[in-house]
């Protein structure tokens, strides 16, 4: 078997699954008609690992798109320090891809407790996290063997997207296209990513960065570049980029810009100008790229900016597996990793 044959089967398969799961909006729908009968005042969001990136951005979308505050939930709280909230009229999401942490179990079977609406977001549907749930949202990716996320985490996404897009009475229509464009995105990305992959291959520290929806992409990226290329990776919102953190960029370093369409994009150019002022290597990837001062860009497929994570993150997962098998590694059997990772 090939170094990596699992995660590229994996990233391919995802134009499919966006395809057939934005074919179930309405059974996400069902769960989201029984979310908005219950008005929640506010929201968490819990998670580990790539779901904890995915619920950032969902995060995003339940602030702009329900206008309702929201918040990650820092588990330890409960596990650790036995934290019992009144949770009254509060929606607690719970997202992961196993359905078998056994903190995000406890955290959720606490909510419940506490009074909270509570959904499971799993790739899993009799999982304990499942069970342990009010309610609950297969993303529908099926199974996957190579260790890093890829599709249960794009899937998530787009899962997130349709249930928070059907509470505010969405039908999902700016996802309606994403199946075909992921699929255009991963045809036209690839020469660059090739490219990509040349520029970064001897480089052994990255920064990666972006706004808004995209903050989201930029934390993912990190942990794929880490976790299969063994690079130190740290991503910093846009907007703390300048507050410090941009000391530390000079020419040695790749930094990897997350820039898509919209207003996050539009807030990335100045504080690219400055970036790339440094001597940075910077490499741009999403609709905006050719818009920002970079030195190599990749393309990704024009779309509204509240689902283009779904579309930039695709590139971003071909770089780490190009990257790690440029170094010499097997990003399907990354060193001291395990599928399903069990925290308390």
């Amino acid at each position: 078997m090939q170094p990596g044959q699992h995660m590229s089967a994996d990233i391919a398969a995802q134009p499919k699954i966006y395809a057939d799961l934005v074919a179930r909006q309405s059974e996400l729908a069902g769960v989201a008609a029984k979310i908005a009968e219950r008005r929640p005042r506010f929201a968490l969001l819990a998670a580990r690992g790539s779901s904890d990136h995915a619920a950032l951005y969902a995060k995003y979308l339940i602030e702009v798109l329900l206008q309702l505050p929201a918040g990650l939930v820092s588990p330890s709280t409960t596990t650790l320090y036995g934290a019992r909230p009144d949770l009254t009229d509060v929606l607690l999401v719970s997202v992961s891809q196993s359905g078998g942490s056994p903190d995000l179990l406890e955290v959720t079977e606490s909510a419940r407790r506490q009074g909270a609406l509570t959904v499971a977001v799993t790739n899993t549907p009799d999982s304990p996290l499942n069970l342990a749930a009010e309610l609950s949202v297969d993303v529908g990716a099926g199974p996957e063997v190579a260790v890093a996320a890829t599709k249960t985490y794009s899937a998530t996404l787009l899962a997130l997207y349709l249930l928070i897009d059907a509470v505010r009475g969405g039908k999902g229509e700016q996802a309606a296209k994403l199946g075909e464009l992921a699929q255009r995105t991963l045809d036209e990305s690839q020469s660059a990513v090739d490219e990509a992959v040349q520029r970064f291959r001897f480089v052994n520290r990255v920064l990666t960065t972006g706004r808004g929806y995209s903050s989201a992409t930029a934390a993912e990226a990190a942990l794929k570049l880490a976790e299969t290329s063994y690079l130190s990776a740290r991503s910093y919102s846009g907007a703390d980029l300048l507050h410090g953190p941009v000391a530390a960029v000079d020419a040695e370093t790749g930094v990897l810009a997350v820039t898509s369409s919209g207003q996050g994009g539009a807030a990335m150019r100045e504080v690219l100008d400055v970036v790339h002022s440094r001597g940075a290597d910077v490499f741009a990837v999403g609709s905006a790229a050719a818009k920002v001062s970079a030195a190599l860009r990749i393309p990704v497929a024009e779309s509204a900016e509240e689902v283009a994570p779904m579309l930039e993150v695709l590139p971003v997962q071909r770089l780490a597996l190009g990257l790690s098998l440029a170094r010499g590694g097997d990003p399907d059997s990354p060193r001291g990793l395990n599928k399903v990772t069990k925290t308390r």
